[in-house]
């Protein structure tokens, strides 16, 4: 887990990220549907449809992926923002949906090894301080043979828009830790997942990753 402290601050990276999301919250829901609707379009539908068995989402934000998961699944969910996770209380209830929403860490998952036969991510290994820390804990606690659905924008494939990418992020990463040239694929394969679809869209600024947890895993629990 990334522990150093932000320049000047005392705080460390991890807990900027709850401070930053909980001063969102209020305003995410609002914020996100436009760049849903033309940035991400379809992202929270591709994952609902494959998720399937005992579901982890980590980092669930306002509970937006929960009216596209199917109903046989069973849906657990961790938010190191209270604020938003009081949101995605209310949103799970007015769903009528039962899920076990709990506070904790991404890089740090309070759950046993083997514990998930799905787990997923959407729109957070961006801002996840550590996101190789994060995707290896994804992998503790799936069983052999368990689903990685990720979703999550990256950096282009095109070299004009990467540069303003890169240099977007000049002022994301020191205000809210927000990262828009990151790349999840090659920290899925150095986990030890194998890659069974991916697919980039919009200039290659979004990539969605369907990865397996190998079904003889020595490093598995």
């Amino acid at each position: 887990m990334t522990d150093t402290a932000g320049p000047g601050t005392g705080e460390t990276p991890t807990a900027r990220q709850r401070r930053v999301w909980d001063r969102t919250a209020p305003s995410y829901d609002k914020q996100i549907t436009f760049f849903e609707r033309v940035w991400f379009a379809g992202g929270r539908e591709w994952l609902g449809q494959r998720a399937q068995g005992r579901v982890l989402e980590v980092a669930i934000g306002t509970g937006r992926n929960l009216p596209h998961y199917r109903p046989d699944t069973t849906v657990t969910g961790l938010e190191l923002s209270p604020a938003m996770l009081a949101i995605a209380r209310e949103r799970a209830a007015a769903l009528g949906r039962e899920v076990d929403l709990r506070e904790g860490d991404a890089e740090q998952l309070p759950f046993a090894g083997s514990s998930f036969d799905t787990v997923a991510c959407a729109l957070s290994l961006c801002s996840i301080p550590d996101p190789a820390a994060a995707i290896a804990e994804m992998y503790r606690v799936l069983v052999p043979g368990g689903t990685l659905l990720l979703v999550d924008h990256i950096g282009s494939s095109w070299r004009p828009i990467r540069a303003a990418q890169w240099l977007l992020e000049r002022i994301t990463i020191r205000a809210a830790g927000e990262h828009f040239t990151r790349r999840q694929l090659p920290l899925v394969e150095a986990a030890g997942f194998e890659v069974v679809a991916t697919e980039r869209l919009k200039a290659g600024t979004v990539e969605r990753i369907h990865a397996r947890k190998p079904a003889a895993s020595p490093a598995a629990g």
